[in-house]
């Protein structure tokens, strides 16, 4: 973990440090593994090849970090036609569908897939469903580019739910047998909600357990329903796309407590310490640690007291680098 900042004796804080509010960080918080990983991908493309290296969308949702790769020399597109032929080209984090490693072979480009593990194993299990004759369920979010991908990862139909009431709008003709799967980054306790109605209109469905949901996303998540049991506010630091991070900002608010999604300290509004004495602070997982400092700095500035890092799970998980940028480039 980076340091946790120590606002004791700062300038901006209050006389009366006792009525301060303290600011608690919810642990784990931030980058996750995969992240972890598709950043690395990127910076160690810009490394051998030299700039441009281009990026089929952005590899993560986070702006700060979509920025700062920008600035390096990576080009984020949203079509592969923006890319020019034989172009180094970095898939995102969120995977993508076949169509479009078809299309991407075909101009020519050299492809460096910096899917999520986690997000490919989601992959395979489709694929596996379709082989065996299942229809495909997969439960996501509209539009999102990881149900994107997965929804195209398979050569057959996929019927797609958001809600428990969709699934009662689902309608299979030849009656095979149905299965599912998830977007990794959606809420455990919505996703169990629709895994409950599948599975009472559909007995004999089968998909994967709640427990094979991101680790990182679950980590998180009951870190913040935790948190939120301890403090008056609670901060989310991500971006606006991110699903990860407004999903946090949703778990928090069904615990009863207010809850903010920022991108950085720029959007803490000062009025709601008002009456506050303890303010949470936790961040989605495609959120950079410093992210989170600047905003303890600001509530420090604000007139927070101690900032104090709560126990939680420590993460160990690591996944490998594609040899795509473990060798010297050609």
């Amino acid at each position: 973990m980076g340091s946790v900042h120590d606002p004791r004796g700062h300038p901006g804080a209050t006389a009366d440090d006792a009525a301060a509010p303290q600011v608690l960080l919810a642990q784990p918080r931030g980058f996750c593994a995969g992240v972890v990983r598709a950043v690395e991908i990127v910076e160690r493309a810009l490394e051998l090849h030299g700039a441009p290296v281009y990026v089929f969308h952005e590899i993560v949702h986070n702006g700060h970090v979509v920025a700062d790769l920008r600035a390096r020399g990576a080009v984020f597109v949203d079509t592969l036609g923006e890319v020019p032929s034989g172009a180094v080209t970095v898939f995102s984090a969120h995977g993508v569908a076949l169509a479009v490693e078809r299309d991407a072979m075909a101009r020519g480009l050299r492809v460096i897939d910096a899917t999520c593990p986690l997000v490919g194993k989601v992959h395979l299990q489709a694929q596996r469903y379709v082989r065996q004759g299942h229809a495909l369920v997969v439960i996501g979010h509209a539009g999102h580019e990881e149900v994107v991908g997965t929804m195209g990862r398979v050569d057959a139909e996929v019927h797609l739910v958001s809600r428990p009431e969709d699934v009662a709008a689902l309608r299979f003709v030849s009656g095979p047998p149905v299965a599912y799967v998830t977007q990794t980054t959606l809420s455990v306790d919505d996703t169990r909600d629709i895994i409950q109605a599948l599975k009472a209109r559909f007995p004999q469905i089968v998909g994967p357990d709640l427990d094979d949901i991101c680790y990182a996303t679950q980590n998180r998540q009951n870190a913040v329903r935790a948190l939120a049991r301890q403090v008056d506010l609670l901060l989310i630091v991500g971006s606006a796309n991110s699903s990860n991070a407004q999903r946090l900002r949703e778990v928090a608010e069904q615990q009863g407590v207010a809850a903010y999604l920022v991108p950085d300290e720029t959007g803490v509004d000062p009025s709601w310490l008002d009456g506050v004495q303890q303010v949470g602070v936790s961040a989605g997982a495609s959120t950079p640690e410093v992210l989170v400092q600047r905003v303890a700095r600001r509530l420090s500035a604000l007139g927070a007291g101690d900032v104090r890092q709560l126990p939680g799970v420590e993460e160990s998980v690591a996944f490998r680098l594609p040899l795509a940028v473990l060798r010297p480039a050609a």
